[in-house]
Formats: structure tokens, sequence, C-alpha cells
């Protein structure tokens, strides 16, 4: 029987307005289902009129303008139920969901589920269990001493994964998987006796000690930024939007 990183694996992407995950919205996003290793994955596509302007920043990050959005995006509620009820589905049959930095898009996806359709994600899911694979979690937990950046295209180029089209939901879905796959291979005596659940399980710990080391780092330089250690969904705040 083939471990766990060579089976299926799904993976799901956003692109967005911004960083706040409480305030921004999902402009695409994509949903990639991988049968196998060796098997053609299956692409699902979304473009989404966000209802408010779109930031040059953000535009110049993902190449989404608001009058491409106006022309071919869709309305936000039918669009965020799909993607929650694509999501349900891969929870249901058991397949792991690959999420680079699951704790903002899952987060962002929450959030706009509350805003449109006054619903939770887990609302969705029921008695499912989303079991979450984050590559850059599993990459510092395995490889912490290694340094540099983190973000996708570094682990790409570490990893020896193609990726065609950086901040493309679904290229960067795709890669996010490959890198996924290809972490449980380097890794395998440590990873092939667990399985996806307990991996799930595993990187909450992982990634709140990760959270805890940056938070200090953050502290002796003099910065008051704030971390999150919630993973893979932040809890909502009171005054959240």
């Amino acid at each position: 029987m083939p471990c766990w990183y060579e089976g299926p694996l799904a993976a799901f992407d956003t692109e967005t307005t911004g960083i706040d995950v409480e305030r921004d919205r999902i402009v695409s996003a994509a949903l990639v289902v991988h049968s196998g290793a060796k098997a053609m994955p299956r692409v699902t596509r979304w473009l989404v009129n966000p209802g408010i302007p779109v930031p040059e920043g953000a535009i110049a990050v993902h190449g989404l303008t608001d009058d491409h959005l106006q022309r071919e995006g869709r309305w936000p509620a039918p669009v965020m139920e799909e993607i929650a009820r694509a999501l349900a589905a891969q929870a249901l049959v058991g397949t792991p969901l690959v999420v680079m930095n699951a704790p903002f898009d899952l987060t962002l996806l929450d959030r706009e589920l509350r805003r449109h359709r006054a619903k939770m994600l887990a609302d969705y899911l029921g008695t499912s269990l989303l079991c979450v694979l984050d590559p850059r979690v599993l990459d510092k937990h395995l490889d912490r001493y290694r340094k540099g950046s983190r973000k996708l295209t570094d682990l790409c180029a570490h990893y020896g994964v193609v990726l065609s089209a950086a901040h493309d939901a679904a290229a960067d879905a795709l890669a996010a998987l490959e890198v996924v796959r290809a972490v449980g291979r380097r890794f395998a005596p440590r990873l092939e006796a667990l399985s996806p659940a307990e991996l799930h399980t595993r990187q909450a710990v992982w990634h709140a000690a990760q959270a805890r080391g940056l938070q200090a780092w953050f502290a002796r330089n003099g910065s008051a930024e704030a971390v999150d250690p919630a993973w893979p969904l932040r809890p909502e705040l009171p005054a959240a939007a």
C-alpha cells in the first residue's frame, strides 16, 4: 500500500484583496484534486467580484483588476457556498487537503462564509474532519535549521517543484501539493509511519511552537507584531468584520 504522500491529495489556494483575514476578500480560488502521484489533476477554479475595490498592491501581486473581476467574476455568496461544499466533499471521503499557510486561506474562507452565508466553515464539514497538510509548517519542523525564506516559491526551488505561474490560485495549489509529496519522500523515515490525521494533530503543535519562536524573535528585535499560534483556522475575533 502506498504511503499517504503518494496517494490521493487535494489542495486549496486563494488570491485576495489583501492580508487581513478579518476584512479582506477572496477574488479567486482553486481546488486541485489528485487521485495519486502519477494521476492527472482535476482543477476547479472560481473568480469572484468581491464588491469592493481591489488595492493596487494586491493587483500587482495577482494581476486581477477591478474591471476584470466586475466583468468576469461572480458574486461572492454562491461562490463561497460552492467552495465550502467542495472542501467538505474532500473531507467526507478522507482526502487530505494541502493548504500553504493554512491559517490565512482557511480563516479568510471562514470569514467570507460568515459574511455572505451567515455560516461557518465548520457548518459545511458537519461530522467530517478536515485533514490539513501545510507545507510551510511541515518544512519548518522537519528542516528547522535551514536558513532563508520559506514562501511557496522558495519551497518549490528547494524541493525541485515547478511553479508555472506564481500567484495564480490553481498553479499555487498544485505546486503546494507537489511540495508536500516531495517533503514526504525526503523525510519518509520520519513521516511514513504517521497517518495524515496524526500529522494534522501534530502540525497544530508544531505551528504553535513556531509561532512562539517567531514572537520571541520579534520581541528581541523591538517589534510589537503579534503572531497567532492557532492552526489551521484562527478563532473569530469579537470585532471581526
